[in-house]
């Protein structure tokens, strides 16, 4: 059984595979002793761990430390790579491209091939286009809604609001409306330049992941929900990496 680990700079995702096969999953804090939050029965059948990150040094060696405490098998980080399997990367030093991207690009590059964006909207949201040739077209990388709310409240003080995080687009008559309708004004302009590139890049599908994934969806964006895309990705990977 194999461990696979999402990890941003706080929250993770997890999930035990065998083969093919999804065994359980779950979420987790980077800030808590047991990050993965699972029983010491699953998780003392793993055999190896596999991890893609973008959290900081630090959180990354507490993370392996961690890991490292509630099982005996070796863990590996994986990270961004200027090619596989007819995927290329347009960035030209790869170490620069956060691994989430690479490996959801990847995973999505394994099931549709006919030129697609990716859309991961989680702390920062990422957008990434890339054509039926395997080309990495390059991408955006905007503020979440999260650290744009976190922005308002620490570098706004005067402006108090209630986050109510509706769908609503029209001028808001109270400031907690303001900011709210304001942020999926912005992340409903956000969606139409992307549905205008894919179509001018003749992309045919908009994949969607992370934690505002369906508040986009919401919004608007025509996009297949595909939650675990990044570890999707990590596991056919490292599938390719340890065969044989």
């Amino acid at each position: 059984m194999n461990l696979f680990i999402d990890a941003g700079n706080t929250r993770l995702k997890w999930c035990l595979a065998n083969q093919d096969e999804v065994l359980a999953s779950g979420t987790g804090s980077l800030e808590d002793e047991n990050p993965l939050g699972m029983s010491g029965e699953l998780i003392g059948k793993v055999v190896s761990v596999a991890i893609s990150t973008v959290a900081s040094e630090e959180r990354r060696t507490h993370l392996a430390g961690s890991v490292e405490k509630l099982c005996q098998a070796p863990v590996r980080f994986y990270w961004s790579e200027q090619s596989r399997n007819g995927l290329m990367n347009a960035y030209q030093d790869v170490s620069r491209m956060g691994a989430d991207r690479w490996h959801g690009m990847y995973g999505a590059w394994l099931d549709h091939r006919q030129g697609f964006a990716v859309l991961d909207a989680g702390s920062a949201v990422t957008v990434d286009y890339v054509d039926r040739h395997g080309q990495h077209l390059g991408g955006y990388i905007l503020p979440g809604l999260q650290m744009m709310l976190r922005s308002l409240r620490t570098d706004a003080a005067r402006i108090w609001f209630d986050p109510d995080q509706g769908l609503a687009t029209d001028p808001g008559k109270s400031t907690g409306e303001c900011v709210n309708h304001g942020l999926a004004w912005l992340s409903a302009a956000m969606i139409e330049r992307v549905i205008a590139d894919a179509r001018k890049l003749s992309l045919s599908e908009i994949l969607v992941t992370g934690g505002d994934a369906d508040r986009l969806i919401g919004l608007g964006l025509p996009g297949i929900s595909r939650p675990d895309l990044v570890l999707s990705g990590l596991r056919a990977i490292h599938a390719e990496e340890t065969s044989g």
